[in-house]
């Protein structure tokens, strides 16, 4: 019997839809890409219309609206009373947060059997959840109960580090791969584990009364050698990011214990170099790379296909490019309303050709086309792109373009087919998700976006999840011998992706960026 569900998530932070439709993924976006502002606590009415548009579905229509929870900041008894009043022919089912992260990692994975792992700061005041997977079952294991969190200590070095805590722990990531884990010991013991290796905080490492850096105390500041308060210097800074982030890979690693088979979801999976040490520790990881708030919509909509309509097969989780899409027309009368001049392209092999001569022209290359990402990353559509033969890519991308700091190195897309050439990569590449690292014959060509230690931020591309983007960099290869381009996402100053072709064309020009491809049409400067 075919179903329409409506997924919700993230309600509170990071607000989210997803539409299943007829067994399979047919929409999914987040309310910020949608509305350019966060209005948290809002209902996502913007993102819930342009998800029924695309998915070409009326409100009465929808059989189910599966909504993860928290979904109110006050009483969830009127919540449903709103909810019912927006969707009064709809079943409504309520999944706790933990279970749509897991949702979203297990049913999206295509394991019959894992170790599921929900992690994050405190949803739902659990700061973790495993679950065994088995079928279409996903059964509660262990609770790891808030303030013990693992996420909760990663938010407050955040803030220590001088960084926006929730919000910028990706900055500490990929500080972290320039330090030595000369403090590990001190996280280690932060992080003290019960005989079954799950994390209970020691709080006085903590002080309550310390509002600002952190929130640690004199016992910290005594540990890691610092003076009580005194601010800490850029490579004390990195080392620290360093210790914790490996203790944090030692922790996850422990919670999971022997299993063979993982899926990981929730905030802190969104922390690539921790997929990159699962990947290298157990058989098979899937990690949900919406992996965030956002991504429990994803989990509510296929916790209500398994769990409430009992269907048995799985949904196919194929690609991220499940956003809108704009047809030529649309573009164009955007590009006309601004009144700005363009060269229409004929054909896909010249718009390829005329990318290829921008990027071998060490140009930076805006590249907006087809469905937009559901998610944080660029995947090839929402994309800013440059030759990593050029020697000043990075600098000018970092410096000019996205005005963020030197450590944040940009990604390495590669048709996956040619990816062992130029690097290893792990399992979860395709989604830009993991690190890899270079192979040493190509060091030196790819020396500007490594990380430290050789690791890379790598990017597959297969032809069939994205046809037009693998061209593209197959026609790199055929062009220049190296069939890779530097891939960061389509966005100027912490703003989500660019959605619509007004976003496109309003970051082009408030930007460093060259050229602009927006569907077949070109925009140069």
């Amino acid at each position: 019997m075919p179903h329409v569900i409506v997924g919700l998530g993230g309600l509170l932070s990071d607000p989210a839809c997803c539409v299943v439709k007829n067994g399979r993924l047919a929409f999914a976006i987040e309310q910020t890409k949608v509305s350019r502002q966060d209005r948290r606590g809002a209902f996502p009415d913007e993102a819930l219309e342009v998800a029924l548009l695309g998915a070409s579905i009326k409100r009465e229509e929808i059989d189910c609206v599966s909504i993860a929870r928290p979904f109110a900041a006050g009483s969830e008894s009127s919540a449903q009373l709103d909810l019912r009043s927006r969707f009064p022919r709809s079943e409504i089912v309520v999944v706790e947060h933990p279970h749509a992260h897991a949702a979203s990692a297990f049913y999206a994975s295509q394991f019959d059997s894992a170790a599921v792992l929900s992690v994050d700061r405190a949803g739902d005041f659990r700061s973790a959840v495993l679950f065994e997977g088995q079928g279409n079952q996903l059964t509660r294991v262990r609770e790891l109960y808030y303030p013990d969190s693992i996420g909760d200590l990663y938010n407050r070095v955040t803030e220590l580090l001088g960084f926006e805590p929730q919000a910028d722990e990706h900055k500490v990531q990929w500080m972290s791969a320039s330090g030595r884990p000369e403090h590990i010991d001190v996280f280690r013991q932060m992080l003290r584990r019960s005989g079954s290796g799950w994390p209970q905080t020691d709080r006085t490492y903590l002080d309550a009364e310390r509002r600002t850096a952190g929130g640690f105390s004199s016992r910290f500041y005594e540990a890691i050698g610092v003076t009580n308060g005194k601010t800490l210097a850029g490579d004390i800074k990195a080392n620290l990011a360093s210790s914790l982030q490996r203790a944090v890979e030692e922790t996850v690693i422990g919670m999971l214990g022997d299993a063979e088979r993982v899926c990981i979801a929730g905030g802190l999976a969104l922390n690539a170099m921790l997929i990159q040490s699962l990947e290298q520790r157990f058989k098979q990881v899937f990690v949900q790379p919406v992996a965030g708030n956002a991504g429990t919509a994803l989990g509510a909509a296929l916790y209500a296909w398994h769990n409430f309509y009992r269907e048995t097969d799985r949904i196919p989780f194929e690609t991220l490019c499940l956003g809108p899409s704009y047809a030529p027309q649309q573009i164009k009368q955007i590009l006309e309303n601004c009144k700005l001049r363009f060269r229409f392209l004929l054909t896909e092999g010249e718009l390829i050709e005329r990318a290829i001569q921008a990027l071998n022209e060490n140009k930076i290359v805006a590249w907006m086309q087809g469905r937009m990402e559901f998610g944080p990353r660029a995947l090839g559509n929402r994309s800013i792109l440059a030759s990593p033969l050029d020697l000043y890519s990075t600098e000018n991308l970092n410096v000019y373009i996205k005005h963020r700091e030197s450590f944040r190195k940009f990604a390495a897309s590669v048709p996956e087919e040619l990816a062992e050439e130029y690097f290893e990569v792990g399992q979860n590449a395709r989604w830009l998700a993991t690190v890899g690292r270079v192979k040493a014959k190509h060091r030196q060509l790819f020396e500007a976006a490594i990380l430290g230690n050789d690791m890379i931020r790598v990017h597959t591309v297969t032809k069939e999840e994205n046809p037009l983007y693998h061209a593209l960099l197959v026609a790199a290869g055929a062009s220049t011998g190296v069939p890779v381009l530097y891939n960061t996402s389509f966005n100027l100053f912490g703003d989500p992706l660019v959605c619509t072709p007004r976003d496109a064309v309003r970051s082009f020009y408030s930007s460093g960026i060259d050229t602009l491809f927006a569907g077949s049409f070109c925009l140069e400067k």
